[in-house]
């Protein structure tokens, strides 16, 4: 039986709710699709924003032999079985839609890359984790990238009112903002509901969620909570909590590379200067799980958490880089101080360029309007804050 979300999805620009800046009057896939220009791309977004159905709608449109498969359980043999039956006697482009792209391995992309190059097969990959680190330098340069953006409550709003359920505006704005941006999520919940209840209101939708009827889904709301658990309990120095938060991602599936990279990106925004040895660390860790993978990278990622948790932590370097950046939004490109400026050419060193540089000169050396301007606080980098 089919879900929900599978039922009600559109199948026309018409009907699509979402992503007005890839397909709003005049915008590329829009312009693609009115078009029928063929090409390779790749949706780059959280899950439940329009990637699926957005490839569907573009394949219907270009008159294309569409052709569907998830990289989590596909392999060489599931595409050399499309190959195998391509005419290219009928002068038809024979498009392949690749789910979680991110989840083939170097090898497998390797496989396609020629396929694509050749034109034989259009490539539509669909992932949540950033192409630039998961797809081949190769064939990334032969697709386009667009990037997918989180619903608005708005939008979620407007999908939950296409469906013909009734509910109150109390429920609608529940279930809109209990989604996070997730369309998919919000219509599971709103089937399920329905199901469970003959109303659908927010004491309703409450008990669903806690439902034993749904499980975790690492698309769906769990993810985020338990991902968000783990971070928040790393933070607090709880390594007994960020184990149980870890052992409960690994037993539901989810993608060790992801959590390895959290820890990463954790490694520098909350230790930081504190303990600047810990990246190194979440970085042994991130390679480990790549080399080994499942089950034993359970124990580096375990040993990594332990240490993580552990270490002393700070904000500091975090919070200054993103107070420059103000900086740099408000301002815009200050004129550089002479002395620290580069002066390959004559000219440049006649006007200054470079003169009195000192290697450690005393001397602010930030633009003239921000002279005086402390992004990086000393005094929160040892210790927590």
């Amino acid at each position: 039986m089919q879900p929900f979300a599978t039922k009600i999805r559109p199948t026309t620009l018409e009907q699509f709710v979402g992503q007005k800046h890839l397909v709003g009057e005049g915008k590329p896939l829009r312009l693609a699709i009115e078009k029928k220009h063929i090409f390779s791309f790749i949706f780059w977004g959280p899950p439940g924003v329009g990637k699926t159905t957005l490839a569907r709608i573009y394949a219907n449109a270009v008159g294309a032999d569409y052709h569907e498969l998830s990289a989590v359980s596909t392999g060489k043999d599931d595409i050399k079985k499309i190959i195998a039956n391509i005419d290219e006697s009928k002068q038809i482009s024979t498009i392949l839609f690749l789910d979680e792209i991110h989840r083939f391995n170097k090898a497998q992309q390797d496989f396609l890359l020629p396929f694509v190059e050749s034109g034989l097969l259009t490539l539509i990959g669909a992932t949540t984790e950033n192409p630039s680190f998961e797809v081949i330098s190769a064939l990334l340069s032969r697709c386009k990238v667009f990037v997918l953006k989180e619903l608005s409550r708005e939008e979620i709003a407007e999908i939950i009112k296409q469906t013909g359920f009734v509910l109150d505006e109390a429920a609608l704005d529940w279930l809109a903002n209990m989604a996070n941006g997730d369309a998919r999520q919000a219509l599971s919940m709103l089937e399920n509901t329905a199901k469970l209840y003959q109303e659908i209101t927010v004491e309703n939708l409450k008990n669903t969620l806690q439902s034993s009827h749904l499980r975790y889904d690492k698309k769906a709301e769990e993810h985020y909570n338990t991902i968000s658990a783990f971070i928040k309990s790393m933070r607090a120095s709880q390594p007994d909590a960020a184990l149980y938060y870890l052992a409960r991602m690994i037993e539901a599936g989810e993608d060790p590379i992801f959590i390895a990279r959290r820890m990463v990106i954790f490694a520098s925004e909350d230790i930081g200067l504190a303990h600047s040895a810990a990246l190194g660390i979440a970085n042994a860790v991130f390679r480990a799980v790549e080399t080994i993978g499942l089950p034993e990278c359970a124990i580096n990622l375990a040993h990594g958490v332990c240490y993580l948790s552990m270490a002393p932590k700070t904000k500091a370097s975090y919070l200054a880089y993103f107070e420059a950046l103000d900086d740099v939004k408000e301002f815009g490109n200050l004129p550089i101080p002479l002395v620290i400026r580069n002066a390959p050419t004559k000219l440049m060193k006649e006007l200054g360029y470079g003169k009195g540089y000192e290697r450690y000169t005393k001397e602010d050396l930030l633009p003239e309007k921000l002279k005086g301007r402390h992004y990086l606080k000393k005094e929160t980098i040892k210790g927590q804050e």
